[in-house]
């Protein structure tokens, strides 16, 4: 670890290395705490895996649908509650936040778990959620399938737009003073980072948050597994209107303020961005099922890459390399967990409590 406590963040120089939803949380949450940041990512704003997602931030869904306990639906909801003070810290920006919670819709023919079913996995989990007929499910978004035999609504899933979101954090860290540079951190010793371009740069502190492409500076990395994911998005012209997050056996329909998002996908140990017809073809179908007004609406497919552990909780703290921490291995839940993990980074580069879940997260627990 390094030593910065007693002197907290102001002046603290800090490498951070990766641009999707968590890297930039941090950027931006480290650089507004006083460090000298310096942001590294080879890619363009937004071509990542936070740039190809829905921005849903669900704890319950992630932990129903995940057959997770109570204590990882505590995790990712105090991760979400987070989202607020963070854009607070910020300046308050828009991401495109919304708090309208999601619906499951049971259809004929659907083979999985049911509203009752469900319901009964969100008791369980301590999370808020009511089984609700077909005429109440149209009166939170009229347009739904005329076959729809029931429905579960929750209030605690949320959602932001990537886009949006990526830009506002970026906007942020750069006015803080983070520094912006275009290249791949390949290695870190003795608190010296190497750059792809050749160029050394000497930190407090390297912070990994690269996705599935976590180069093996740190030895937790080699645990990680490539999940490749496909989504459909049909681009809007103006800021959504309203609605839940719909979801059903299959998928999930999302609008932001940047469109409608039909997916998704997971295809673990895949590792390419080759776009399959096929997943094309059974997305689409899926999203006009779920909600009928997508017919015909030239949805766009794009895929991401997401890395995950063999728990499918991310890795989050001091790696057993010298002042080097991990917050990688976010699976889908990157835009959910961002505040949170940034918390915890700063927490652990100050000598702070990193709070309740530090265990459950610690990179070294494999």
């Amino acid at each position: 670890m390094p030593d910065l406590s007693g002197r907290g963040l102001a002046g603290a120089r800090v490498v951070v290395a990766g641009a999707g939803a968590v890297g930039s949380a941090i950027a931006a949450t480290l650089a507004a705490c006083g460090a000298a940041v310096i942001w590294i990512d080879p890619a363009a704003e937004g071509d990542n895996a936070s740039g190809v997602a829905a921005g849903m931030l669900a704890p319950g869904f992630e932990a129903a649908l995940d057959a997770g306990d109570a204590q990882a639906f505590a995790l990712l909801k105090a991760a979400r509650d987070r989202w607020p003070a963070l854009l607070g810290r910020l300046g308050d920006p828009d991401v495109g936040l919304w708090r309208g919670g999601a619906v499951w819709l049971d259809l004929p023919g659907a083979d999985g778990p049911d509203a009752h079913d469900l319901k009964a996995r969100f008791d369980a989990l301590g999370a808020e959620a009511e089984v609700v007929d077909a005429a109440t499910a149209r009166g939170f978004l009229p347009s739904l399938p005329a076959d729809l035999t029931g429905a579960l609504y929750t209030p605690e899933d949320w959602s932001l737009d990537p886009p949006m979101a990526l830009a506002a954090l970026r906007s942020a860290a750069i006015a803080a003073g983070a520094e912006v540079i275009r290249e791949r951190v390949v290695a870190f010793d003795a608190g010296v980072a190497r750059l792809s371009d050749g160029r050394t740069i000497a930190a407090d502190a390297l912070v990994l948050a690269t996705g599935a492409d976590a180069s093996r500076i740190a030895p937790e990395t080699a645990g990680l597994t490539p999940i490749k994911g496909h989504i459909l998005r049909q681009v809007l012209s103006g800021r959504r209107t309203g609605g839940p997050v719909l979801r059903g056996v299959g998928g999930y329909v999302s609008a932001t303020a940047s469109g409608v998002h039909v997916g998704a996908t997971m295809e673990p140990g895949v590792n390419d961005a080759l776009v399959d017809p096929a997943i094309v073809e059974r997305l689409t179908r899926f999203g006009e099922r779920l909600y009928p007004a997508l017919a015909g609406a030239g949805l766009t497919a794009r895929t991401g890459v997401r890395a995950a552990t063999p728990d499918g909780l991310p890795l989050v703290g001091p790696s057993v390399a010298p002042k080097l921490l991990l917050a990688t291995g976010m699976r889908r839940n990157g835009w959910l967990l961002a505040p949170l993990v940034a918390e915890m980074i700063a927490a652990y580069l100050t000598g702070d409590d990193p709070g309740p879940h530090a265990a459950r997260l610690n990179p070294r627990r494999f």
